[in-house]
Protein backbone atom coordinates (compact mmCIF):
# COMPACT_ATOMS: atom_id res chain seq x y z
CA UNK A 1 0.00 0.00 0.00
CA UNK A 2 2.98 2.41 0.54
CA UNK A 3 4.66 1.83 -2.50
CA UNK A 4 1.34 2.62 -4.41
CA UNK A 5 0.60 5.77 -2.73
CA UNK A 6 4.47 6.34 -3.22
CA UNK A 7 3.67 5.89 -7.17
CA UNK A 8 0.39 7.71 -7.14
CA UNK A 9 1.76 11.04 -5.54
CA UNK A 10 4.42 11.29 -7.90
CA UNK A 11 2.28 11.72 -10.77
CA UNK A 12 0.75 14.86 -8.63
CA UNK A 13 3.10 17.52 -8.77
CA UNK A 14 3.32 17.24 -13.43
CA UNK A 15 -0.65 17.12 -13.36
CA UNK A 16 -0.95 20.53 -11.47
CA UNK A 17 1.42 21.95 -13.72
CA UNK A 18 -0.40 20.74 -16.55
CA UNK A 19 -3.89 21.86 -14.84
CA UNK A 20 -4.10 25.65 -16.51
CA UNK A 21 -5.75 27.15 -13.13
CA UNK A 22 -5.06 28.97 -9.99
CA UNK A 23 -3.11 26.76 -7.19
CA UNK A 24 -5.87 27.12 -4.71
CA UNK A 25 -8.75 26.23 -7.62
CA UNK A 26 -7.04 23.66 -8.46
CA UNK A 27 -6.67 22.18 -4.63
CA UNK A 28 -10.06 23.15 -3.81
CA UNK A 29 -11.55 21.13 -6.96
CA UNK A 30 -8.94 17.94 -6.43
CA UNK A 31 -10.46 17.40 -2.42
CA UNK A 32 -13.83 18.21 -3.70
CA UNK A 33 -13.73 15.61 -6.06
CA UNK A 34 -11.66 13.17 -4.13
CA UNK A 35 -15.02 13.50 -1.65
CA UNK A 36 -17.37 13.72 -3.78
CA UNK A 37 -16.34 9.88 -5.72
CA UNK A 38 -15.48 8.18 -2.13
CA UNK A 39 -19.07 10.12 -0.04
CA UNK A 40 -21.03 5.80 -1.39
CA UNK A 41 -18.44 3.78 0.12
CA UNK A 42 -17.47 6.53 3.40
CA UNK A 43 -21.30 7.45 4.94
CA UNK A 44 -22.52 4.04 6.25
CA UNK A 45 -18.67 2.98 7.99
CA UNK A 46 -18.86 6.84 8.84
CA UNK A 47 -21.88 6.30 10.78
CA UNK A 48 -21.41 2.83 12.61
CA UNK A 49 -17.69 4.03 13.97
CA UNK A 50 -18.26 7.70 14.62
CA UNK A 51 -19.49 6.96 18.05
CA UNK A 52 -16.21 5.33 19.18
CA UNK A 53 -14.85 8.87 19.39
CA UNK A 54 -14.65 11.12 22.26
CA UNK A 55 -15.31 15.13 22.25
CA UNK A 56 -11.61 15.82 21.74
CA UNK A 57 -10.99 13.03 18.96
CA UNK A 58 -13.39 14.70 17.11
CA UNK A 59 -11.77 17.93 17.75
CA UNK A 60 -8.15 15.92 16.25
CA UNK A 61 -10.41 14.81 13.15
CA UNK A 62 -11.52 18.86 12.78
CA UNK A 63 -8.12 19.81 13.04
CA UNK A 64 -6.67 16.81 10.79
CA UNK A 65 -8.76 18.14 8.20
CA UNK A 66 -7.82 21.90 8.20
CA UNK A 67 -4.47 21.06 8.31
CA UNK A 68 -4.99 18.86 5.63
CA UNK A 69 -6.61 21.64 3.72
CA UNK A 70 -3.19 24.26 4.79
CA UNK A 71 -0.48 21.15 3.18
CA UNK A 72 -2.62 21.44 -0.27
CA UNK A 73 -2.52 25.39 -0.12
CA UNK A 74 1.09 25.62 0.45
CA UNK A 75 2.17 23.04 -1.35
CA UNK A 76 0.63 23.39 -4.65
CA UNK A 77 1.37 26.95 -4.28
CA UNK A 78 4.42 26.50 -4.26
CA UNK A 79 4.45 25.01 -7.71
CA UNK A 80 3.91 28.21 -9.17
CA UNK A 81 7.06 29.73 -7.74
CA UNK A 82 10.15 26.81 -7.66
CA UNK A 83 10.85 23.91 -9.26
CA UNK A 84 8.81 20.45 -9.13
CA UNK A 85 12.41 18.77 -8.21
CA UNK A 86 12.73 21.48 -5.31
CA UNK A 87 9.25 21.67 -4.38
CA UNK A 88 8.91 17.94 -3.40
CA UNK A 89 12.10 17.21 -2.31
CA UNK A 90 11.14 20.06 0.19
CA UNK A 91 7.04 18.62 1.13
CA UNK A 92 9.04 15.39 1.58
CA UNK A 93 10.79 16.17 5.12
CA UNK A 94 7.65 15.47 7.03
CA UNK A 95 9.46 12.61 9.16
CA UNK A 96 11.84 15.40 10.28
CA UNK A 97 8.74 17.85 11.41
CA UNK A 98 6.91 14.93 12.95
CA UNK A 99 10.06 14.35 14.84
CA UNK A 100 10.38 18.00 15.99
CA UNK A 101 6.30 17.89 17.05
CA UNK A 102 6.66 14.77 18.81
CA UNK A 103 9.95 16.29 21.24
CA UNK A 104 8.63 19.69 21.35
CA UNK A 105 4.85 19.77 21.48
CA UNK A 106 3.90 15.84 22.91
CA UNK A 107 7.04 16.56 24.98
CA UNK A 108 8.54 12.80 24.11
CA UNK A 109 12.29 12.36 24.24
CA UNK A 110 14.08 12.14 20.53
CA UNK A 111 17.12 9.54 20.55
CA UNK A 112 20.25 11.04 19.86
CA UNK A 113 21.06 9.29 16.78
CA UNK A 114 17.38 11.15 15.18
CA UNK A 115 18.71 14.58 16.34
CA UNK A 116 21.71 14.09 13.94
CA UNK A 117 19.73 12.95 11.27
CA UNK A 118 17.15 16.28 11.57
CA UNK A 119 20.51 18.53 11.56
CA UNK A 120 21.64 16.73 7.96
CA UNK A 121 18.08 17.00 6.71
CA UNK A 122 18.15 20.68 7.12
CA UNK A 123 21.39 21.55 6.17
CA UNK A 124 20.16 20.10 2.81
CA UNK A 125 17.03 21.60 3.10
CA UNK A 126 18.65 25.10 3.22
CA UNK A 127 21.73 23.58 0.18
CA UNK A 128 18.22 23.87 -2.43
CA UNK A 129 16.97 26.97 -0.95
CA UNK A 130 20.81 28.94 -1.72
CA UNK A 131 20.29 27.35 -4.69
CA UNK A 132 17.06 28.81 -5.36
CA UNK A 133 18.27 32.11 -4.47
CA UNK A 134 20.62 32.11 -6.89
CA UNK A 135 17.61 31.70 -9.26
CA UNK A 136 15.65 34.37 -7.96
CA UNK A 137 13.28 35.53 -4.58
CA UNK A 138 10.76 33.87 -6.67
CA UNK A 139 12.17 30.73 -6.16
CA UNK A 140 12.85 30.92 -2.80
CA UNK A 141 9.53 31.75 -1.84
CA UNK A 142 8.30 28.33 -3.62
CA UNK A 143 10.73 26.75 -0.89
CA UNK A 144 9.14 28.39 2.15
CA UNK A 145 6.15 27.28 0.79
CA UNK A 146 6.55 23.87 0.54
CA UNK A 147 8.14 23.50 3.70
CA UNK A 148 4.72 25.32 4.85
CA UNK A 149 3.21 22.46 3.47
CA UNK A 150 5.09 19.95 4.65
CA UNK A 151 5.10 21.67 8.37
CA UNK A 152 1.30 20.99 7.64
CA UNK A 153 1.24 18.14 6.25
CA UNK A 154 3.25 16.84 9.48
CA UNK A 155 0.57 17.93 11.77
CA UNK A 156 -1.96 16.44 9.50
CA UNK A 157 -0.87 13.20 10.33
CA UNK A 158 -0.05 13.82 13.91
CA UNK A 159 -3.31 15.02 14.82
CA UNK A 160 -4.75 11.80 13.20
CA UNK A 161 -2.87 9.85 14.54
CA UNK A 162 -4.95 8.37 17.42
CA UNK A 163 -8.46 8.89 15.82
CA UNK A 164 -7.16 6.38 12.80
CA UNK A 165 -6.63 3.86 15.43
CA UNK A 166 -10.63 3.82 16.06
CA UNK A 167 -11.74 3.99 12.59
CA UNK A 168 -11.87 2.65 9.54
CA UNK A 169 -9.66 4.04 6.09
CA UNK A 170 -12.96 5.66 4.40
CA UNK A 171 -14.32 6.34 7.64
CA UNK A 172 -11.21 8.40 8.65
CA UNK A 173 -10.39 9.68 5.23
CA UNK A 174 -14.31 10.74 4.34
CA UNK A 175 -14.32 13.89 6.97
CA UNK A 176 -10.97 14.60 6.51
CA UNK A 177 -11.03 15.59 2.85
CA UNK A 178 -14.72 17.00 3.12
CA UNK A 179 -13.20 19.33 5.93
CA UNK A 180 -10.43 20.19 3.73
CA UNK A 181 -12.57 20.96 0.73
CA UNK A 182 -14.88 23.40 2.35
CA UNK A 183 -11.38 25.58 3.85
CA UNK A 184 -10.03 25.27 0.12
CA UNK A 185 -13.31 26.33 -1.63
CA UNK A 186 -13.44 29.37 1.15
CA UNK A 187 -9.11 30.18 0.56
CA UNK A 188 -10.49 30.07 -3.15
CA UNK A 189 -12.87 32.64 -3.11
CA UNK A 190 -11.37 35.04 -0.63
CA UNK A 191 -7.66 34.84 -2.80
CA UNK A 192 -10.19 35.79 -5.99
CA UNK A 193 -9.46 32.67 -7.66
CA UNK A 194 -12.92 31.76 -9.53
CA UNK A 195 -13.44 27.62 -9.20
CA UNK A 196 -15.19 27.66 -13.15
CA UNK A 197 -14.73 28.65 -16.29
CA UNK A 198 -11.77 26.77 -17.34
CA UNK A 199 -10.87 24.37 -20.39
CA UNK A 200 -12.26 21.16 -20.28
CA UNK A 201 -9.09 19.79 -20.24
CA UNK A 202 -8.54 21.30 -17.14
CA UNK A 203 -11.33 19.73 -15.56
CA UNK A 204 -9.71 16.44 -16.72
CA UNK A 205 -6.38 17.01 -14.32
CA UNK A 206 -9.04 18.19 -11.39
CA UNK A 207 -10.51 14.18 -11.66
CA UNK A 208 -7.01 12.69 -12.20
CA UNK A 209 -5.77 14.25 -9.16
CA UNK A 210 -8.52 13.02 -7.23
CA UNK A 211 -8.38 9.70 -8.40
CA UNK A 212 -4.52 8.99 -8.55
CA UNK A 213 -2.53 11.49 -6.15
CA UNK A 214 -5.82 12.32 -3.81
CA UNK A 215 -7.47 8.63 -3.41
CA UNK A 216 -5.20 6.53 -4.53
CA UNK A 217 -1.83 8.35 -2.86
CA UNK A 218 -3.09 9.38 0.26
CA UNK A 219 -5.64 7.22 1.15
CA UNK A 220 -3.02 4.34 0.80
CA UNK A 221 -1.13 6.52 3.52
CA UNK A 222 -3.92 7.10 5.62
CA UNK A 223 -4.64 2.88 5.74
CA UNK A 224 -1.11 2.37 6.63
CA UNK A 225 -1.15 5.29 9.85
CA UNK A 226 -3.41 2.25 11.35
CA UNK A 227 -0.62 -0.18 11.48
CA UNK A 228 2.80 1.95 11.46
CA UNK A 229 3.83 5.05 13.28
CA UNK A 230 3.50 8.55 11.98
CA UNK A 231 7.59 8.97 10.89
CA UNK A 232 7.87 5.42 9.24
CA UNK A 233 4.06 6.54 7.50
CA UNK A 234 6.08 10.05 6.44
CA UNK A 235 9.41 7.82 5.32
CA UNK A 236 7.32 6.48 2.88
CA UNK A 237 6.69 9.89 1.24
CA UNK A 238 10.45 9.83 -0.01
CA UNK A 239 9.69 8.11 -3.31
CA UNK A 240 7.88 11.25 -4.58
CA UNK A 241 10.84 13.78 -4.86
CA UNK A 242 12.41 10.48 -7.09
CA UNK A 243 9.22 9.78 -9.30
CA UNK A 244 8.34 13.70 -9.78
CA UNK A 245 11.53 14.75 -10.53
CA UNK A 246 11.76 11.88 -12.88
CA UNK A 247 8.55 13.16 -14.68
CA UNK A 248 9.12 16.72 -14.27
CA UNK A 249 12.11 15.82 -16.90
CA UNK A 250 10.47 13.81 -18.78
CA UNK A 251 7.20 15.17 -19.46
CA UNK A 252 8.39 19.26 -18.81
CA UNK A 253 11.41 18.83 -19.69
CA UNK A 254 12.42 20.64 -16.18
CA UNK A 255 16.16 19.47 -15.11
CA UNK A 256 17.26 19.44 -11.40
CA UNK A 257 18.83 22.24 -9.96
CA UNK A 258 22.11 22.00 -8.97
CA UNK A 259 20.73 22.65 -5.07
CA UNK A 260 18.40 19.51 -5.66
CA UNK A 261 20.90 17.67 -6.73
CA UNK A 262 23.25 18.44 -3.68
CA UNK A 263 20.80 19.33 -0.97
CA UNK A 264 18.42 16.88 -2.08
CA UNK A 265 20.55 13.60 -0.95
CA UNK A 266 21.20 15.07 1.84
CA UNK A 267 17.39 15.28 3.17
CA UNK A 268 16.97 11.80 2.15
CA UNK A 269 20.00 10.33 4.65
CA UNK A 270 18.52 12.50 7.13
CA UNK A 271 15.08 11.12 6.75
CA UNK A 272 16.27 7.63 6.03
CA UNK A 273 18.63 7.98 9.33
CA UNK A 274 15.21 9.04 11.26
CA UNK A 275 13.40 6.23 10.19
CA UNK A 276 16.48 3.60 11.27
CA UNK A 277 16.87 5.38 14.23
CA UNK A 278 13.03 4.76 15.45
CA UNK A 279 13.38 1.10 14.10
CA UNK A 280 15.92 0.61 16.07
CA UNK A 281 14.10 2.04 19.43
Amino acid sequence: ALLVGSLATSTGSIIIRLAEAPALAVAAWRLTLATIIIAPFSIAPLRREIGRLSRRECGLLVGAGACLSLHFAFWISSLSYTSVASSVVLVATNPLWVALILRFVLRERIPRGSVVAITVALVGAVVISAGDLTLSLRALWGDVLALLGAIAGSAYFMLGRAVRAKLSTLAYVWPCYAIAAGLLIVYALAAGQPLWGYRLPTYGMFLLLALGPQILGHSSYNWALGYFSPILVTVALLGEPIGASLLAYLVLGEAPTLGVWLGGPLILAGILLAAWQERRG
